[in-house]
């Protein structure tokens, strides 16, 4: 089996794959947070989606991996995972204060679309306390 080879031609050691392996990991974990908060575009249709409960978990995950590694990290590890999970939750509280985007991808393709002035013309059809609800805790 053909071992894969750094940049400077050697073959990596343990610790090296180790290493990459757990910055895929964290990357992985990240970008899944940051497509879930609407912030980056499904990379397999190209729309982007929103459903904070879902990233609010990767974010989790995260954190529970810090917890778990902690004095188990290199320097550089550690420093990484700090600073993607401080970007992440940043994220998470700038998408949590923004309202959802219109949910126009989620209309079926066979409605027509609407004018925006007859959107804007529409009354909302939740009573007042309900569309002051934005996010509930479940346990």
């Amino acid at each position: 089996m053909n071992e894969p080879k750094t940049s400077s031609g050697h073959e990596p050691t343990r610790d090296e794959m180790m290493s990459a392996l757990f910055a895929h990991l964290v990357m992985q974990q990240s970008n899944m947070a940051m497509m879930l908060m609407g912030k980056t575009p499904n990379p397999e249709t190209g729309q982007t989606m929103r459903d904070l409960e879902a990233a609010k978990l990767f974010v989790d995950m995260l954190e529970m991996l810090e917890a778990k590694t902690k004095g188990n990290l290199s320097p550089d590890e550690q420093k990484m995972l700090k600073q993607t999970l401080m970007a992440v939750r940043m994220a998470f509280v700038e998408a949590a204060g923004t309202p959802a985007p219109a949910a126009v991808a989620e209309k079926p393709a066979t409605q027509p679309a609407t004018a925006p002035t007859e959107s804007l013309l529409e009354k909302p059809s939740a009573p007042a306390e309900e569309s002051h609800k934005k996010f509930s805790k479940k346990y």
